[in-house]
């Protein structure tokens, strides 16, 4: 089991379940260190006070918030961990809601809650199972770093997960982002969307892998063994002012989708694609084949030409 981060109980009523906070997700980033680059020495971040221009080691450091200019007051982790909150040491469940009516934008980073003790296996299983058996998930208030957070309590794989949560006045209005300007879109377009989206439906999201980290190793793998670094990549971006035609792409999108998955693509296309104004100005198919007879009509007449020179 990954270090706890963090102990204390979940406060369900009168329920009292001792719990302990270990991470839910891990770190597989590549991390870089800052060098310098005429000899590869380390580039550090030195802490160094303000006022004395001295360099300050960690246990010198303290928090203290400006109330003024000039003026700031210090807080020390003692005052902070003595704080009348509730919810110092504890998950405090404040309420139950549906879970279709949380907004994913409010959700942060997840922990699992695992049982502290034998004391706990009961209590535990029984808000496991009350959880698992209603559609609900559990809201609740706890402590950490220093402030108070909102959570939710829902049920993965046979845990208890707890989801830190943005307070609803941390939650950005979306009226305050610039927004497209209205346009129309046909139902031929939806329905076409709608269709892509069902043919790139998959049951789960096992499959997926980081593969910029797997091209970065690479990278570090054949500069450390003095190789050639790998060929990039060919750009597949659409270039800058190229117009797509959307219903001609949505149309592609389909077929491209229904033969990845081995099935025929040439029914791909619902709705017949009505020509652009550029394609009804074409030759007709008439004056093509007409074309081509007086096309090969022509090296007749320059043949007699040279007869009637030669004679």
């Amino acid at each position: 089991m990954p270090r706890p981060l963090w102990a204390g109980a979940i406060s369900f009523g009168l329920v009292t379940i001792p719990v302990k906070i270990v991470s839910a997700t891990e770190d597989h980033d590549v991390h870089f260190h800052r060098v310098h680059l005429a000899d590869m020495g380390r580039v550090r971040t030195r802490k160094v006070c303000e006022i004395d221009g001295e360099v300050v080691s960690q246990d010198e450091i303290g928090k203290g918030y400006e109330i003024a200019k000039d003026q700031t007051v210090p807080v020390t982790d003692e005052e902070l961990e003595q704080m009348p909150l509730p919810t110092a040491k504890a998950i405090e469940i404040a309420a139950f809601v549906d879970a279709d009516s949380i907004d994913p934008v409010r959700i942060s980073d997840s922990y699992y809650l695992a049982a502290d003790g034998q004391v706990a296996a009961k209590p535990y299983t029984l808000l496991r199972k009350a959880l698992e058996r209603s559609s609900k998930v559990a809201v609740a208030k706890f402590q950490w770093h220093g402030r108070e957070r909102l959570g939710l309590l829902r049920i993965r794989e046979g845990a208890i997960v707890l989801h830190s949560m943005k307070w609803p006045d941390e939650v950005r209005n979306p009226d305050d982002v610039a927004a497209p300007r209205e346009v129309e879109v046909g139902e031929e377009e939806i329905e076409q969307a709608l269709q892509l989206a069902e043919r790139m439906t998959i049951e789960d999201l096992s499959g997926f892998h980081d593969e910029y980290r797997e091209a970065l190793e690479d990278i570090i793998a054949a500069k450390a063994e003095g190789k050639p670094l790998p060929a990039p990549a060919e750009d597949g971006t659409q270039e800058k002012g190229e117009v797509v035609d959307l219903m001609a792409a949505l149309n592609a999108s389909v077929k491209a989708a229904k033969e990845s998955r081995g099935e025929d693509g040439e029914d791909a296309t619902v709705h017949e694609m009505r020509p652009s104004k550029k394609t009804a100005r074409k030759t007709p198919a008439k004056k093509t084949a007409a074309s081509k007879t007086t096309a090969s009509k022509k090296p007749a007449k320059k043949t007699a030409t040279k007869k009637r020179s030669a004679s």
